[in-house]
């Protein structure tokens, strides 16, 4: 488990997480009305890159900072592939997989604005926010508008949020890092 501890930075508390061959996601369950706040700002920072990451690749799908969205859906619009994975999923933990996860990751290996498909399945999709050179150990303000990012990706409206959170892994590159979250905020557009 990815350990979550807030800690005091300068004058105020952020979340830190650490993640030591770990995966796991800190999450609150939520319906957000995104006809009225479809913006979401916060601040994070990230210790370095993770060596050896890379979120096209499966074995090496690891992030020390994630800003992470759970969606609804009519999943019978979902090809049978989809619709068995998920099916799959489910009987084998007993929870039920959203219909379409947008996630804002920090990444060394893609630009800013990039979009990289999950490895192992196109209902993940992950935007690199941050993770150039430079961006380790400051902090960031970010500011996104889930409605048209969500659009650009997925290609439909979205559904309703069902749970948004953060998560800083390295399960898959069997590695050690640090991050830190500051306040997420739900606004108005644009």
């Amino acid at each position: 488990m990815t350990q979550y501890t807030l800690v005091r930075d300068d004058r105020t508390t952020v979340l830190q997480a650490d993640a030591t061959h770990s995966a796991s996601a800190l999450m609150h369950e939520g319906n957000i009305d995104l006809t009225r706040t479809p913006v979401v700002t916060w601040r994070w920072k990230a210790e370095g890159s993770i060596e050896g990451a890379d979120n096209s690749v499966g074995s090496k799908e690891d992030a020390p900072a994630r800003l992470v969205f759970f969606f609804d859906g009519d999943k019978s619009k979902l090809s049978l592939i989809d619709r068995a994975g998920m099916n799959l999923a489910k009987h084998l933990s007993g929870q039920e997989l959203p219909y379409a996860t947008l996630m804002y990751i920090w990444s060394t290996t893609a630009a800013p604005g990039s979009v990289i498909a999950n490895p192992h399945t196109g209902r993940i999709q992950m935007i690199v926010v941050s993770g150039q050179p430079g961006d380790a150990g400051k902090w960031q303000i970010l500011r996104r508008n889930i409605v048209q990012d969500y659009e650009k990706v997925f290609h439909e409206t979205p559904g309703r949020i069902t749970a948004y959170g953060l998560l800083t892994d390295t399960d898959n590159t069997g590695s050690t890092t640090r991050a830190w979250y500051g306040d997420v905020q739900f606004r108005a557009g644009p």
